[in-house]
């Protein structure tokens, strides 16, 4: 529990960001480029604060966590003050909402229920989330689905990791990894033949999503993120190909004025560098 002081000046940060929102929003001194945004208009800030709470995590940077995580509080923030302009909820609304779910999802530690441990209490928490997505479907009158609640505004791979999680809690899914090698490795065979007979872009495109999305597969079977480890071979590649143009400009060349083997070799050089 925290300590009272603490809450107290949480409390009070709080409502001072609230009220410096509010300002920034307000037609009569408020900032023009706050006053021009929309529900539509924040939603690529807001992703993108929050992959930088990601990088300052993975960076083990906690200095740039700390600006981060407030960053990205602010865009909460934001979307409530425009919510409570136009009357539809206040940012005590959401707060209340996220309180209830949180008691109503850990009766282990606000009620009587018991769980042995982290696995069973992951499993309790999905279930209690599949019983709130049929009691949506139902309120809709429809039939609920094992895919209810994907997001469909995810990143491409973290949502192929959730349909795929989903598909496989009802029995779809390949029992060992080796067949996904195999599954990858029948993608691949129809993206060459596809080059091949110099089929239209856009067929392309569709095996391509089809090998991405299997490998996506790969990385669950292994229990490797995939957007983790994708972000990681990004940075992987950044540091080796700025060690490239290091390596050229030593000698008196740069990448654009440079042969493939010239570079390809300095490629070498530079992964030699990291072992």
């Amino acid at each position: 529990m925290l300590e009272p002081k603490a809450t107290d000046a949480a409390s009070a940060a709080f409502s001072k960001l609230l009220a410096i929102m509010a300002k920034l929003r307000d037609p009569n001194g408020g900032c023009p480029w706050d006053l021009e945004q929309s529900f539509r208009t924040i939603v690529p800030h807001t992703i993108e604060e929050a992959y930088e709470v990601a990088d300052a995590i993975e960076q083990d940077n906690m200095e740039g966590l700390k600006g981060e995580l407030g960053d990205l509080l602010f865009q909460a923030v934001f979307y409530a003050q425009m919510a409570r302009e136009a009357g539809t909820f206040t940012m005590a609304d959401v707060l209340e909402a996220l309180n209830a779910k949180m008691i109503t999802r850990h009766p282990h530690v606000f009620g009587d229920a018991a769980v042995a441990d982290a696995a069973e209490q992951t499993h309790a928490w999905e279930r209690q989330k599949a019983e709130e997505r049929a009691a949506a479907a139902a309120a809709e009158g429809r039939k609920p689905s094992a895919l209810d609640g994907v997001t469909g505004g995810l990143p491409a791979l973290t949502r192929a990791l959730k349909l795929q999680n989903r598909a496989a809690r009802v029995g779809f899914d390949w029992p060992e990894p080796a067949q996904v090698l195999d599954k990858i490795a029948e993608e691949v065979t129809e993206i060459r033949t596809e080059l091949e007979q110099k089929a239209p872009k856009e067929a392309i495109a569709e095996e391509i999503g089809d090998l991405l999305f299997a490998v996506v597969n790969l990385a669950r079977h292994l229990e490797v993120d995939s957007e983790t480890a994708l972000r990681a071979a990004n940075r992987k590649f950044e540091r080796r190909f700025r060690r490239v143009e290091e390596l050229l400009a030593a000698q008196g060349k740069e990448p654009a004025g440079s042969t493939l083997e010239e570079m390809e070799a300095a490629w070498i050089q530079a992964k030699s560098e990291e072992r």
